[in-house]
């Protein structure tokens, strides 16, 4: 597998990385039918531990079988596939070699009361990742929180061990905590802020969520409007997200979020496209589909990242 110019160019960006890491970050973007363009397609299952199995799975009920997610994942010609390490675990030997996969190393739940800190149990290791054969572990952190202090200094541990073995991170940045409000969980200032936390905790692919045009903290409205920043439309917000990731040195992708019409998955991708964002990780947008119309989804979603759309 030869790296495309555009894939070398990424990867240039990653200067302190050692030979393993890049390799895998390689791996990832050379996969699957947009390998080469520097954009990527990544299927996250991790829903289940989120949300519970009904929530997640009863719209497309082969979405319960763990083999539905690697083979969809497979078949869609996506970069990569993330899931906690049961559910790559039950594919993982059926499934190995072809399709790059993220051991998603740290989880929650929506049972615990909704006045505990926001936090994410540790659920598996960078020995997991290894075994499993993934290219990289992800990793869900939340900027806002009162355990996000412990949760960046477990995230900047595990990944010093990732990258000493050559495996990549993922950084999920969602901000979230108790003196956040809804509207500010979302706000541009607010995500643009996660962006730059994920990218200094050595993040080497951000998650991030779509921003609204809110803007949260009082201080950072008064430089967003004394410095003019275009926070009008979506591009423009993914625009300053990708500024946060060091200026567009670091690869960014974005979340697909709650389940919705075709068309908005559409505009989302193109507006992340026209911002100069890397991608989409689109998860209950996919598997709440059936396994047709999600693969009439995805097809066009990689139509709209080759610009063709």
């Amino acid at each position: 597998m030869k790296a495309t110019r555009t894939v070398q160019k990424i990867l240039a960006n990653y200067e302190g990385e050692t030979p393993g890491v890049k390799a895998n970050l390689c791996r990832m973007l050379m996969a699957g039918k947009l390998g080469g363009t520097g954009k990527m397609i990544i299927l996250p299952v991790d829903q289940g531990f989120e949300h519970g199995p009904a929530r997640s799975f009863a719209p497309n009920p082969a979405a319960y079988d763990p083999h539905y997610h690697y083979q969809i994942a497979i078949d869609a010609g996506l970069n990569a596939y993330a899931a906690p390490l049961g559910m790559l675990e039950a594919g993982a030997d059926s499934f190995a070699g072809q399709i790059p996969t993220i051991l998603k190393v740290n989880s929650s739940n929506s049972l615990l009361p909704g006045a505990a800190p926001k936090d994410q149990a540790i659920t598996a290791s960078v020995a997991d990742a290894l075994r499993l054969g993934c290219s990289a572990i992800g990793f869900t952190v939340y900027p806002g929180s009162t355990a996000s202090l412990e949760m960046f200094e477990e995230i900047a541990a595990m990944r010093a061990e990732a990258a000493s073995v050559g495996v990549a991170t993922v950084i999920w940045s969602y901000p979230r905590g108790e003196e956040l409000s809804k509207d500010g969980e979302t706000a541009i200032d607010v995500t643009a802020y996660a962006t730059q936390i994920a990218a200094l905790l050595g993040a080497h692919v951000i998650k991030v969520k779509l921003a609204s045009d809110f803007l949260d903290q009082k201080e950072a409205k008064k430089s967003y409007t004394d410095n003019a920043i275009d926070i009008s439309s979506q591009a423009a917000r993914v625009a300053d997200c990708v500024r946060s990731a060091f200026g567009g040195r670091r690869i960014i992708v974005f979340s697909g979020g709650a389940a919705k019409g075709a068309d908005s998955v559409y505009d989302d991708a193109r507006a992340i496209r026209d911002g100069g964002g890397n991608g989409s990780i689109i998860g209950r947008n996919t598997f709440q589909r059936s396994r047709e119309d999600a693969l009439a989804m995805l097809g066009k979603l990689v139509e709209i990242y080759k610009g063709r759309d």
